[in-house]
């Protein structure tokens, strides 16, 4: 099914099932610890071995000997799998560094070794009698002092730059001007579930159970990196305990579980302890962004230049913390610029949001510095500057936009006319109280998705496509697509999820896979709805087909008839290949609003209360939607009061790498969250009329609570995280 045209009424308009805020139809199997995740498929994989991975000790350098016998030797061993014994081996595209490094050493803790044993605590054991000898070599780890060095990144597909009219003409000649520098810290996943694969060989077949976000791209890889034809490489991932973008692509855990299982010729597991996650698999690197806002007195900005820089391995994949800047506000002279400086770092790649959140960090501090500049209301100045086309492309329109909703809802709901103007002012006891706003922005890109749908006999309906459920209720919503269909309740379709061998899905990413997901299945049903018609022998186009029956030219017909004969299957899949996405601009909105206590002696910062209000096309369940925009707000109050990685710039590597040391918000550190989803349905984005919502609930957060600190303390920082240490020599006099 190719969408080229708006969607109009459709099946999924009657809302049965679609946009109600029904259960997860896998919570049950959660909640009772029956839902099987990477490493726990013991019923499908029994005798599995253990392996225990090796990560390299230095930052950058070469591998001059590595030493395994006398781990070989060790108690219950199997084997010990080297880039000297491995055989040859190629490269995903989608990973920078190699998983299993030799004699090159790319980044510290990766991978050099993986022990294989009968038990996990004999591997652990015999992995620290590995001795690996290196020649070290000069790496660079801080991107402050690269930053003049940094390149525009020639290797990606999207433009890095962009302008419109004329920006440095525009900025001078301003009669009120904003020039500031920003920073965000390099930060981590620290998913619950850590990266983890059981893989097993059957001849020259390997099926690998892992927790993994894109099934598909995670076949082609360890294929290309096997040096084996992808038809021979199963990957199965039916449960995920969080991704965050870490687990987009092939990690160590899934190639050295392979090799390991080959090696010992026994099934194996592989899991990374905490430490290899922090450093040896992906993070969100570090920014510097310098942000320059001109406006007239009358308070609209005339001239914006958003340049960003960061750091990662030789082509590696920039922080685009430009994006949101091109779109958000209006504005004649406008530029964009993102460059990349080489460190040797681990891996900087995809973190919930990547682009947005870390670009909205330090946007919408700007802009409220800004108005404050101009003596307006942060509120009515990001009204004040809303556009309804792109601004770089005024002949492009929004599919949707609400922004403006969106604040003045926030505003009204939130009690913002409570708030001091004048920082510093509100007061109870020893704590400064304060309120902070930050628009929300993420753009809701669609993307090829397939499914494959059966009527049984019984009229049972089952779903399968490679679709990952990271956490985000991938089941529910697929299972309410394909109810409301082909009108059965939910209870009677059975969602499978995550294997390679279902028809190819969009995957879970990038704000797109609910949306992309959905219209696949919906794209299925709708051929199975023709099949259906058709073994009935009644038209398609007059068919209703709801309570289990299909109605039509006053006959009432069981559902369950049509497959009499047998099983009906129908497969099909979205193509979003008619332009809509290029011809409009599909981006969802919100607005955040945030009250904060600092503490007026010491600069505890406290979070009191959250908004947000979301306009993200038709909500497809809103219990599940809530959860992952709150989700994504503590999130954002991670990323404002606490989560930084610290990197040791002598050695290479991020210190705090492990939870008892990279802070991360708990439950004593969130208040009450508010969520309002705006009515919305979106006819460009897809049949379903959705769009994605999982990540702009973590865009602007940050920001919103550093503006809510300003307004409590008068004490602006533009360097995250808002530690104490930032604030208590600036607080006011008064304390």
């Amino acid at each position: 099914m190719k969408f080229t045209t708006p969607a109009t009424t459709n099946p999924i308009d009657r809302q049965r099932y679609v946009g109600q805020p029904l259960d997860r139809i896998d919570g049950p199997l959660k909640c009772t610890g029956t839902a099987p995740y990477a490493y726990e498929h013991h019923k499908e994989v029994p005798n599995a071995a253990h392996g225990f991975v090796v990560g390299s000790s230095i930052a950058k350098g070469r591998i001059a000997s590595i030493e395994i016998d006398a781990a070989r030797r060790a108690p219950g061993v199997l084997a010990v799998v080297t880039a000297a014994n491995a055989g040859k081996l190629g490269k995903g595209d989608k990973n920078v560094a190699h998983l299993l490094a030799g004699p090159k050493v790319e980044h510290y803790h990766q991978a050099v070794a993986l022990v294989v044993a009968e038990t996990f605590e004999q591997a652990r054991a015999a992995a620290a009698l590995v001795r690996v000898k290196y020649v070290e070599e000069k790496g660079r780890f801080d991107l402050a002092a690269e930053k003049d060095k940094a390149v525009k990144p020639d290797w990606e597909d999207d433009p890095s730059d962009s302008s419109a009219g004329n920006f440095q003409r525009g900025f001078d000649t301003a009669p009120v001007k904003l020039d500031a520098t920003y920073t965000t810290p390099d930060q981590s996943h620290a998913m619950m579930e850590p990266h983890a694969s059981t893989a097993l060989w059957e001849g020259d077949k390997l099926t690998v159970w892992t927790s993994n976000q894109m099934i598909n791209w995670c076949v082609q890889d360890l294929s290309k990196t096997l040096n084996m034809p992808k038809e021979k490489v199963r990957v199965i991932s039916p449960y995920v305990g969080g991704g965050f973008g870490s687990k987009l692509f092939l990690r160590a855990d899934a190639l050295l579980a392979s090799l390991g299982a080959r090696a010992a010729k026994r099934p194996v597991k592989v899991a990374l302890h905490r430490h290899l996650i922090f450093n040896n698999t992906t993070h969100r690197p570090a920014t510097i962004q310098r942000i320059r806002i001109g406006a007239g007195r009358d308070g609209r900005i005339t001239a914006i230049g958003h340049e960003s820089w960061n750091g990662n391995l030789p082509k590696g994949s920039s922080e685009v913390a430009t994006q949101q800047t091109r779109l958000l506000y209006a504005g004649a002279d406008r530029m964009t610029a993102t460059r990349v400086a080489l460190i040797d770092l681990p891996e900087g790649n995809a973190m919930r949001a990547p682009g947005e959140a870390p670009g909205m960090m330090a946007l919408e501090i700007a802009i409220d510095e800004m108005a404050e500049k101009l003596n307006i209301d942060p509120v009515q100045f990001r009204i004040l500057n809303d556009t309804k086309v792109d601004p770089e492309k005024p002949i492009r329109k929004f599919s949707e936009r609400r922004f403006v909703e969106c604040m003045r809802m926030g505003a009204e709901k939130f009690g913002w006319n409570k708030r001091n103007p004048k920082p510093g002012q509100a007061r109870e006891g020893r704590w400064l109280i304060g309120y902070g706003v930050a628009s929300a922005f993420r753009n809701s890109p669609v993307m090829k998705s397939a499914a494959r749908v059966r009527l049984a006999k019984d009229g049972k309906v089952i779903v399968e496509t490679d679709m990952t459920d990271i956490g985000t209720g991938s089941y529910t919503i697929i299972g309410q697509t394909a109810a409301e269909m082909l009108g059965v309740p939910l209870e009677r379709v059975e969602v499978r999820l995550g294997d390679s061998t279902f028809p190819t899905s969009a995957g879970s990413g990038g704000q797109w896979g609910a949306n992309s997901s959905t219209s696949g299945v919906y794209a299925a049903c709708a051929k199975l709805r023709e099949l259906v018609a058709k073994e009935l022998g009644v038209a398609e186009r007059e068919a209703e087909f709801v309570d289990g029956t299909v109605r039509a030219g006053g006959r009432n017909l069981p559902l369950a008839q049509a497959a009499a004969g047998g099983e009906l299957v129908a497969e099909d899949t979205i193509e979003f290949s008619g332009g809509l996405d290029k011809k409009n601009q599909l981006s969802t909105f919100g607005a955040h609003f945030v009250e904060v206590a600092v503490d007026a002696i010491t600069g505890e910062t406290r979070v009191r209360r959250m908004l947000a209000v979301c306009a993200a096309g038709r909500i497809l369940n809103p219990k599940q939607a809530r959860s992952q925009v709150i989700g994504a707000m503590t999130m954002g109050v991670g990323g404002a009061l606490m989560e930084h990685l610290v990197v040791d710039k002598r050695l290479g590597f991020f210190a705090n790498h492990d939870l008892a040391t990279y802070e991360v918000p708990v439950h004593a550190d969130i208040p009450h969250q508010e969520v309002i989803f705006l009515k919305e349905e979106d006819e460009l984005s897809s049949p379903m009329k959705a769009k994605g919502v999982g990540e702009l609930g973590i865009c602007g957060v940050a920001a919103a609570v550093a503006n809510a600190v300003y307004n409590a303390t008068g004490v602006r920082v533009r360097e995250y995280p808002i530690t104490l240490d930032k604030l208590i020599e600036k607080m006011p006099l008064s304390a």
